[in-house]
């Protein structure tokens, strides 16, 4: 089977790789030449963990190939699955505009029967626009081929995305007919030998099904993040609750962790179109727009506990930030809570020293002088007057606390993960904060 991915960011080169993984010529496509040279020559354009591994491997077995032209690579190929960009606009919308382009080019391109697969995520109705932009393509050049559209959303953690794609909880289909069914069918068969199902549905519940997984987990954060601040008020300890709650099979314990606001690629954009969404069709989404609020309030929780700490004024104190992505195992830093608290440090008079074990270079490019960033852990402490702790890294959860000790200027650290023991660094002779520890 032949497949063509367009776009090479997280969703389409992870789908491009693990489809050639398993015997299929995939050809992934984008329109920057940089990165398809790149790719050609062995750099990625992302950090994801395995991600290099197979796609070296399938490039040089020849099932996985890049090119910048879609109207070369079509030729023969029975789906196409658009992977492209929906970033926010203004209002909160997704922007559909590159989806809609590579439609156009497909009705351009095409030679014959295709299945035409929206991977990107995309609002409700996006399917029909995807069709007309391809029939309309068909109309000028007088052309006439069958194909079918269908909703294939992704449910890629960034940091584990190729063992999501290799071994899927679920695979979420929107088709129309039976004959995209059972070519879709055919082409995941291999990811599913382990049981676990394909749903297929209408399109519409496929589109909608993304943004509805998407925002359910995101509102379990900021209830979490909400009871943390409360759990400070009252004199709880929201870890303590975390586990008792999380104990109910049905609350479980995934996604009950407090912290300082979610970010990345995926949550933020989702939860806003969204929203966006139901006021086109004059519905107020009132829990996701709580839960926005919420997250927006908690990306300044840790600055707010800094403030207080030093009495309002930590002008001329230098701070060593941990972990400047919005999760481990990547180096996405798209709408992380380490920017909202670096620009506030920043704009308070305060000196940022910082480290993060695969982000440097991305926070090098959004930072600029901002921040200088250290080559380690330790060094980034070193003459600080407080460690932040702000992702939670495996290699910052038991370092050696006596060497970092030596480096700072004051043992204090703000924990914005509590991913430490408060007990036990207090022991350690450090003041410490936490998210949602009662005092």
């Amino acid at each position: 089977m032949k497949i063509v991915v367009v776009g090479t960011g997280y969703v389409g080169l992870v789908t491009g790789a693990c489809l050639a993984e398993v015997g299929t010529e995939v050809t992934c496509i984008d329109v920057n030449t940089e990165k398809i040279s790149n790719l050609k020559n062995g750099i990625l354009p992302i950090y994801e963990p395995g991600l290099e591994d197979i796609v070296m491997r399938n490039f040089k077995k020849g099932r996985l190939n890049f090119s910048t032209s879609l109207e070369e690579s079509i030729e023969g190929a029975q789906v196409v699955f658009i992977a492209v960009g929906t970033p926010p606009g203004e209002n909160g919308s997704a922007d559909l505009k590159y989806v809609l382009q590579v439609a156009s080019q497909v009705g351009s391109s095409m030679k014959g029967y295709l299945i035409v697969v929206t991977k990107s995520t995309v609002p409700v109705g996006t399917a029909s626009k995807v069709k007309k932009a391809i029939k309309t393509s068909l109309e000028e050049r007088k052309a006439s081929y069958d194909f079918d559209v269908a909703s294939n959303p992704e449910f890629l953690k960034e940091g584990a995305a190729v063992d999501d794609f290799l071994k899927p909880d679920r695979i979420v289909i929107g088709v129309e007919n039976e004959k995209a069914r059972n070519l879709l069918s055919h082409l995941y068969e291999p990811f599913v030998l382990n049981g676990h199902p394909i749903l297929f549905m209408d399109i519409p519940s496929a589109e909608m099904t993304k943004y509805a997984a998407n925002a359910m987990l995101a509102t379990k954060i900021s209830f979490m993040n909400d009871i943390a601040n409360l759990c400070e008020l009252v004199g709880a300890n929201v870890n303590e609750v975390r586990n008792g709650i999380g104990s109910d099979p049905r609350i479980g314990n995934r996604f009950i962790y407090p912290g300082i606001g979610y970010g990345g690629s995926c949550f933020p954009k989702d939860v806003k179109a969204l929203i966006k969404t139901a006021a086109e069709f004059k519905y107020n989404m009132r829990i996701l727009q709580a839960v926005e609020d919420v997250n927006d309030d908690q990306k300044s929780v840790m600055f707010k506990k800094i403030n207080k700490h030093y009495n309002g004024n930590v002008e001329g104190k230098t701070f060593c930030i941990w972990g400047l992505s919005f999760k481990p195992q990547t180096d996405d830093m798209r709408e992380a809570p380490s920017l909202v608290l670096i620009e506030a440090l920043h704009s308070a008079g305060a000196n940022i020293k910082a480290y993060d074990p695969v982000a440097m270079p991305e926070a090098k490019h959004l930072l600029g002088d901002k921040v200088e960033l250290k080559e380690d852990a330790t060094s980034a402490a070193d003459g600080a007057d407080a460690i932040v702790l702000v992702t939670e890294w495996a290699e910052f959860r038991l370092p050696d606390w006596d060497l970092i000790k030596s480096k700072l200027k004051s043992n204090v650290i703000f924990d914005g993960r509590n991913i430490y023991n408060r007990k036990e660094m207090k022991k350690y002779g450090f003041v410490y904060y936490g998210i949602g520890h009662g005092k």
